[in-house]
């Protein structure tokens, strides 16, 4: 029996299978952050591709958190409508359907994107690179205000009826800025050793899971290592995802880089020692991605035990409908859309 389209139950939540369409900025947004037909368009396809779960793009908890002016945000009312759209297609599809929460720190407004109308914020008044803004170093005050925003779009993405949260702690956004030493630089109890520095991104996720029905799963995107000497590393990846685990997260998505302009390898499966040594020690499930395009990839991490989930990025971009390409090649069962039927060929199922 394939794994890739074996069912997949976390807390409450059961996928239809392992296959999860990874959250992808598409840099669409309306006025104001608010979703649009490329959104639904966009995430009901891969629903109707076969997908376990569609994962929604980073999407901002205040507006000053936003990578770009046309990015997703999750700090109003008025936005929550146009996401109910999306979630209720999705989920008439048969796929569960979650959101990445973020907050882009130092990374707002890039130059490449344009720059905003708000100044950006991080640990410490570091910029991400040459020719960005220097960022305003929080203070307990802006803390307190950023950890709020992600507790209160937690209790929006219920309201409007997502199945999974995802907390972003990865490339070189804040939750990460705070856990590297590359962007934090702090002296007060925010900085210096790992313990202090994983103390704001942990208080983010107990609110969001407080905040966050007990019976909904929550995941965290971790970059587990930086690429660069005296950076965030694989060692510490598995504190950092051990302490989430106790806190409240049941499955890390490993990923890697964005804290500095370093091109990370490029090759297939390049994540998957770290997801699979995070599973191991950390004892917490992990998401495998990274240039995973075959199908008999994807299936051998899963029989190996090397990750709990795969998650598709690019590849999905070229090919919405490759779950059912996928089941065909494993002869699987593949949840093909009663519309679809006609399409179907000899050995699919």
């Amino acid at each position: 029996m394939s794994m890739l389209f074996s069912p997949y139950t976390v807390r409450s939540v059961t996928l239809r299978n392992r296959i999860v369409v990874s959250p992808m900025c598409q840099y669409s947004a309306g006025g104001d952050g608010i979703a649009t037909d490329w959104h639904f368009v966009h995430y009901g396809t891969r629903a109707v591709g076969g997908a376990g779960l569609v994962l929604l793009e980073a999407t901002a908890v205040e507006p000053r958190g936003r990578i770009s002016t046309e990015d997703l945000g999750l700090y109003h009312e008025r936005q929550l409508p146009a996401l109910q759209r999306i979630v209720r297609f999705v989920h008439e599809q048969g796929a569960a359907c979650g959101i990445q929460l973020a907050h882009a720190g130092r990374k707002a407004f890039s130059p490449k994107k344009g720059q905003g109308p708000q100044e950006p914020v991080g640990p410490s008044p570091i910029p991400f690179d040459e020719g960005w803004r220097v960022p305003l170093e929080l203070d307990e005050a802006g803390l307190q205000a950023v950890a709020a925003a992600f507790e209160q779009a937690a209790r929006w993405a219920h309201e409007v009826g997502f199945d999974v949260i995802e907390i972003h702690a990865a490339h070189g956004y804040l939750l990460h800025e705070f856990l590297s030493p590359v962007a934090n630089h702090r002296s007060d109890r925010w900085g210096g050793p790992l313990e202090a520095r994983l103390a704001f991104p942990l208080d983010v996720v107990r609110r969001v899971r407080a905040a966050w029905p007990e019976a909904k799963p929550l995941f965290a995107r971790l970059s587990t290592t930086d690429y660069l000497p005296g950076g965030f590393d694989p060692d510490q990846a598995v504190e950092v995802a051990r302490a989430l685990g106790q806190a409240g997260v049941d499955l890390i998505d490993c990923s890697s880089g964005g804290i500095a302009p370093v091109r990370p390898p490029d090759y297939p499966g390049y994540q998957l020692k770290p997801a699979e040594r995070i599973r191991r020690e950390a004892g917490v499930p992990t998401s495998a991605l990274g240039l995973i395009t075959a199908p008999e990839m994807a299936e051998e991490v899963l029989q190996n035990g090397r990750a709990d989930v795969v998650l598709l990025g690019r590849e999905l971009l070229r090919h919405p409908y490759w779950p059912l390409d996928a089941a065909r090649a494993l002869g699987a069962e593949a949840p093909w859309p009663r519309q679809y039927l006609r399409a179907k060929r000899a050995g699919d199922r």
